[in-house]
């Protein structure tokens, strides 16, 4: 089956992926990869103001990465994610989105310095 997206990770995802226990990381993985081929809300779903998020329910463990669409390459659409938490409460917190949106703009001020330098 055709991949949605590619899928990017920042260096904060793999450092909360590696204090994981394996199966956790694994599941979440799966999950990645699943959300990939498919329209899921429960795997993969809109938060606000361009920020998404991965979710994994695993062993009673909420699972969220963070993420934003970034479609300004013609070729490939991409999924960048930001960072994970383990969701404690009913509602995702406001401080984890506002940190997602702020590792988004400067993503693309970075993306668009690059592309100056080039020049």
């Amino acid at each position: 089956m055709d991949k949605l997206f590619e899928i990017e990770f920042l260096e904060e995802v793999f450092e909360f992926l590696s204090n994981l226990e394996k199966k956790h990381y694994e599941k979440i993985l799966f999950n990645i990869r699943k959300a990939q081929t498919s329209h899921d809300p429960e795997l993969f779903k809109k938060l606000k103001d361009e920020i998404w998020e991965f979710r994994t329910l695993y062993q009673g463990l909420h699972y969220r990465l963070f993420a934003f669409w970034d479609k300004t390459d013609s070729e490939n659409t991409l999924v960048v994610s930001t960072h994970g938490i383990i969701k404690k409460s009913g509602k995702t917190p406001d401080s984890e989105i506002q940190r997602a949106k702020q590792v988004r703009s400067q993503y693309f001020k970075d993306k668009e310095n690059t592309k100056k330098t080039k020049k």
